[in-house]
């Protein structure tokens, strides 16, 4: 097969209704009217090939000319190789029209796939992909043959596979793999491939799903195919060990994609590897990588009409979740909620961790009987996969309420889903639960057996805080059948993993929930020295002295250093360093800071642009649900609402009063990124001078939109200034 471009408009290099070596007139701005050469379009070619995205737009943007087929492609290409998703939208929807203006109904259909497929793979707006291959099958109706329906096919299998239609799904795939083979294009053929598997494992023919992604794996690597296709395909089997837990295969993977975005990447799906790292890191553990991770595909993925973004936001609560940081863990998760995504059950053990069992309860019973049905391909969308997940947490949070029928309902169908799919990492969250249940029904040798397992299992997966969070059930058992030894032997291996995993709020709920058996004596505070003398700071900690130069992230340290156990907001501290607040003023509220000279940007939510952009989305959802009521099909019109809905809520969230441009403030994450990093170096520096110190204050500095320091207070520390 060809090595056919995903990204361009055509069946190859150039399209194939162009002719090559064609000139085209145009009119450059300097010099007055010419004819453009094929050296210009070489050029411009040339810089597309090498990945050089920006020169390409900008020796495009060096000319003027009536529309033309080809200019109009290479402006498609360019504009979404620098992440300008409604230029290459804009492209590709001008080049519809001018080929519909010359009666050239199959180029203009194939363009009408190309605004489908952008529009699919960047917003998650079905209802609008829909009504663009609407138009695309009306114009090639009489032509069953045509090389459009490969394209066609293979975007419509992606279409039905984020609605959740996995009949559909397997329909639409088949059709693309023939029509990729019959007309010799590689890209359709290996989409259709790709969904088709994802149908098998989700229907549960796991080992003919999986041999199928092991041959496209082996195709991705070989660098046959264009680099668009290679990175969404890349993320395609990733998600679909996602979906099964098979996290090994999943990070090697994840290494793969992420050797091809130092190469290659460009639109959203630079965004969507940093997601998946950010995933396969908070498994690992520690979290700070997996938070920063997320938090850059938070920004890289935050452009307007992108019904994904609370994929990073959950992934980014999820890290913090993990860490400790609940106060920015519920941020995040809230915030994925706000965008329309489900963001359990993070969310819902974030309310156990904070003790409020019963919403807990509530929230994850809610998620099971009325999940989100927002398209998407990162999650499963329907079905035992879609339920595990939440069935594991609907245990342990069920048991934490006294719950017990609930439980035992949760874990037996997580049993029948891990037979069914049969990952270890399904088949040890159903053994935990079995584990759990036991503890829970005072059969504490069959608890401590069956936890046991579940955790040298967890230790095995390279997933440590599953591990030590069951390990403190395992201290409770020992302790429930009264041995006392076992049960702090326990209990200190799971503290140590949290404090190695940088989670020591972790540490103090697991002391709350096992208490320490053996009594401790007070040991008096340790004098300690921070002190700013100039442009050095004097510290002393351990009987050591030294002297470091002075950073700013020093006197973000000292704040913490001086009130240790308190919360400071990510904005306080740097107002504070900045002089905006005088040192130890507070501004009151979960949200204070905000008006501390960080808060409002003035920047717009929207331009112009995007606003005509969303109304122009907002006429083509119109047009399929009217497609779709004319059709009788109630469920895609139920879709295609929602998405207008999603749409107008932007609308409003961008549009005030009179429909003038709302503002908005960028000052948050811009904040926490940067003293999370100046921070960071300070610890970095003091760990090379001072290196005690240095493992002290990584293990009790908590970052996030809250900083804090929190030394163990079996062994207290006083700083003096």
């Amino acid at each position: 097969m060809s090595r056919c471009s995903f990204l361009g408009c055509g069946f190859g290099s150039v399209p194939w209704y162009l002719h090559k070596g064609r000139n085209i007139p145009c009119y450059n701005r300097n010099k007055g009217n010419r004819a453009m050469t094929e050296a210009d379009l070489s050029s411009i070619r040339t810089a597309l090939e090498d990945g050089d995205f920006a020169l390409a737009q900008q020796q495009l943007a060096g000319l003027t000319m009536p529309p033309s087929a080809e200019l109009l492609a290479l402006q498609a290409q360019a504009a979404y190789g620098t992440g300008d998703l409604e230029g290459t939208l804009a492209a590709y929807g001008e080049l519809y029209h001018l080929h519909l203006e010359a009666n050239r109904l199959h180029e203009a259909a194939f363009a009408a796939v190309m605004v489908g497929m952008y529009l699919m793979m960047d917003t998650g707006l079905m209802a609008t992909v829909r009504a663009w291959l609407s138009r695309a099958e009306r114009l090639v109706k009489d032509a069953p043959d045509n090389p459009v329906w490969a394209w066609l096919a293979a975007v419509r299998t992606y279409e039905r596979l984020m609605c959740g239609d996995m009949p559909g799904t397997a329909q639409w795939a088949q059709r693309a793999m023939d029509e990729g083979q019959r007309h010799s294009l590689a890209p359709p053929s290996i989409i259709g491939q790709v969904a088709m598997a994802r149908v098998r494992i989700h229907d549960g023919d796991l080992d003919e799903g999986l041999s199928a992604l092991d041959d496209v794996a082996v195709e991705l690597s070989s660098g046959h195919l264009d680099p668009l296709t290679t990175g969404q395909m890349w993320c395609e089997v990733i998600c679909a060990m996602q979906w099964i837990g098979q996290h090994d295969r999943a990070e090697e993977w994840t290494e793969a994609m992420e050797r091809w975005r130092h190469g290659a990447a460009f639109g959203g799906l630079n965004g969507r590897c940093r997601v998946h790292r950010a995933e396969i890191m908070r498994l690992r553990g520690p979290c700070d990588a997996a938070e920063q991770e997320a938090l850059l595909a938070c920004e890289e993925l935050r452009p307007w009409m992108r019904r994904e973004y609370g994929w990073p936001l959950t992934e980014l609560g999820n890290a913090r979740l993990r860490k400790g940081d609940f106060a920015g863990a519920e941020e995040a998760f809230l915030a994925a909620h706000q965008n329309a995504w489900l963001p359990q059950p993070g969310l819902a053990l974030l309310r156990l961790a904070e003790g409020r069992v019963d919403e807990a309860l509530s929230m994850i019973n809610g998620a099971l009987d009325h999940p989100f049905d927002v398209p998407s391909k990162e999650r499963p969308p329907s079905g035992g996969l879609q339920r595990a997940p939440l069935r594991d947490a609907q245990v342990v949070i069920a048991l934490a309420a006294g719950d017990g029928g609930t439980a035992r309902t949760a874990a037996a169908d997580l049993a029948e889903i891990a037979r069914t799919y049969r990952s270890r990492t399904l088949q040890n969250s159903a053994l935990a639960a079995q584990g759990r249940l036991a503890l829970f029904d005072s059969q504490q040798n069959d608890a401590i057996r069956l936890l046991s397992e579940a955790v040298m299992e967890w230790v095995s997966l390279r997933m440590p805080f599953e591990a030590a969070q069951l390990r403190v059930e395992l201290a409770a058992a020992h302790r429930a059948a009264g041995n006392d030894k076992s049960a702090e032997l326990e209990l200190d291996a799971a503290c140590r993993a949290f404090e190695n995993l940088h989670a020591l709020p972790w540490a103090e709920l697991a002391r709350e929930h096992v208490p320490v058996l053996a009594a401790r004596q007070a040991a008096e505070p340790e004098q300690c020295l921070f002190r700013c003398e100039g442009d050095m700071r004097t510290v002393t900690f351990d009987g050591l002295t030294v002297y470091l130069k002075d950073l700013k992230g020093m006197h973000y340290l000292e704040r913490l250093l001086m009130e240790p156990g308190r919360e400071f907001h990510v904005l306080d501290l740097v107002a504070v360093e900045r002089g905006s607040l005088p040192v130890g003023g507070a501004v009151g509220g979960t949200r204070r800071g905000a008006d501390s000279g960080l808060g409002q940007a003035g920047l717009e939510v929207f331009d112009s642009k995007a606003r005509e952009a969303y109304r122009q989305r907002l006429a083509e959802t119109e047009e399929d649900i009217a497609e779709a009521e004319a059709n009788n099909d109630f469920h895609r019109a139920e879709l295609a609402r929602a998405d207008r809905q999603f749409l107008i809520d932007e609308l409003r969230r961008g549009v005030g009063l009179n429909g003038r441009a709302r503002t908005v403030g960028d000052g948050l994450e811009r904040a926490r990124t940067s003293a999370t990093r100046s921070l960071r170096y300070a610890l970095k520096r003091i760990s090379q001078h001072h290196p005690s110190l240095g493992k002290h204050l990584v293990r009790t500095i908590r970052t996030g939109s809250y900083f804090a320091y929190e030394p163990d207070p079996r062994a207290p520390v006083h700083w003096t200034t």
